[in-house]
């Protein structure tokens, strides 16, 4: 049950009827992975533990840097040298001692990101590049959890839900198959910090409603959102069936 400290703390969230005490107690038994803690991981990490998602998993192998502070605002000037991990914990810890945090300070192989995407109900692909995602996507439709993969480079973002317990739902390799070799990055292309942190909000929001189970999630939809002029679209994405990746699984 939720203790009378708790009831107090989600007070405004189990205010909604979407949400109510059942939601707020499936959340409190909840796992979630973050894929890296920077421009997209910061929003998403800060707000699941607000939120009170029992059980966050933080997963990233890199360091901040001064650089970061623009966009990564889980991390301060305190933070610079340290892990990103590290970083990351004091701020949630701080925030909301009720969430237990699970540490991954190196990356993630093959096997230790399969063992960690099966330890969880949801993960949320926060990465900066293309292979972790692809690597990310697999390990997901292996242990059929499902995956919120979000992007932002320049003044662009994007975001959708990748369900594979859901026979129609495409994954991410149906969308963006073998991707480029020339994908830049944020350290190369750059990128406005409130757009980051747009679309990693967007990704805590998709994971509370499937984690509390409520609203309609963005399967099968790719949101764009352009934030030069403050405009969104929207895309419908079928599944591959020949997908190398998720088509076997319903075949």
């Amino acid at each position: 049950m939720l203790t009378d400290q708790e009831l107090l703390r989600y007070s405004r969230q189990i205010l909604l009827q979407h949400v109510d005490i059942d939601g707020q107690l499936r959340l409190k038994h909840s796992r979630a992975l973050i894929v890296g803690l920077g421009g997209l991981g910061a929003p998403v990490a800060l707000y699941l533990a607000a939120a009170g998602v029992g059980e966050l998993h933080l997963a990233d192998f890199d360091t901040v840097d001064l650089t970061n502070l623009q966009r990564q605002i889980i991390h301060d000037t305190d933070s610079v040298g340290q892990t990103k991990v590290d970083s990351a914990l004091r701020r949630l810890g701080s925030i909301n001692p009720e969430v237990t945090l699970i540490a991954h300070r190196t990356a993630l192989d093959a096997d230790s990101l399969a063992a960690a995407v099966a330890a969880v109900d949801v993960v949320l692909d926060c990465s900066d590049n293309f292979s972790t995602r692809e690597a990310v996507n697999a390990a997901c439709v292996a242990a059929a959890t499902p995956l919120i993969s979000g992007a932002a480079i320049r003044l662009e973002g994007q975001l959708s839900v990748f369900d594979p317990r859901r026979a129609e739902s495409p994954c991410y390799h149906c969308l963006y198959g073998h991707g480029s070799d020339t994908e830049l990055t944020c350290s190369e292309a750059g990128v406005v910090g409130p757009l980051v942190g747009l679309i990693g909000s967007l990704q805590a929001l998709e994971a509370l409603k499937l984690l509390a189970g409520f609203g309609e999630p963005l399967v099968g939809r790719l949101l764009l959102v352009d934030a030069l002029t403050t405009r969104f679209r929207e895309l419908r994405v079928k599944r591959d069936p020949g997908c190398g990746v998720c088509g076997p699984r319903h075949g």
